[in-house]
């Protein structure tokens, strides 16, 4: 079963930093990284900078449109004004399939703001107590959705992926 988790630090480097001991973590195969994503939101600035991290594992990763579509859902759609808001929400509706669902959207959105970082990760099998150990001082705030292998199965299909 895959995890969607999304993680929020309380500064701007905070998830870059965290995704590199990830990487570090994955080689010593105590964790599965199938995908990842960065919201960096510098202070001052009215939007954050997303981006999508590629080669992780390769086959099992997403593609940019459900990155691309979920951070749009998430941080975009209050600039954007009730017209574009009304076609985003059937969007918000077509991913509670996925099991990303309305408190999720607002929780990540309250939670990651001016200043701060999220790292946004689908993981696989992971060694929760090692990985818990190497990632003290990394870890800020948890947000987390799990995925059954049937919400895994369908997010693939809706985005395109085998």
């Amino acid at each position: 079963m895959a995890t969607l988790t999304v993680w929020k630090f309380d500064s701007v480097t905070g998830a870059n930093d965290a995704l590199t001991k990830l990487q570090s973590l994955q080689k010593q195969h105590l964790i599965e990284v199938s995908d990842a994503a960065i919201v960096e939101w510098p202070q001052g600035k009215k939007r954050p900078k997303t981006r999508q991290v590629t080669n992780l594992t390769g086959a099992g990763a997403l593609n940019g449109a459900f990155w691309g579509m979920l951070f749009g859902l998430l941080f975009f759609v209050p600039f954007f004004g009730l017209a574009v808001g009304a076609a985003m929400g059937a969007l918000a509706g077509h991913f509670s399939d996925y099991g990303i669902d309305d408190d999720f959207i607002k929780s990540v959105r309250d939670q990651i703001t001016e200043g701060t970082s999220g790292l946004f990760l689908l993981t696989g099998h992971v060694t929760l107590d090692k990985v818990e150990d190497e990632l003290k001082g990394h870890i800020g705030t948890l947000i987390k959705s799990n995925l059954t292998n049937e919400q895994e199965a369908k997010l693939r299909e809706g985005f395109g992926e085998e």
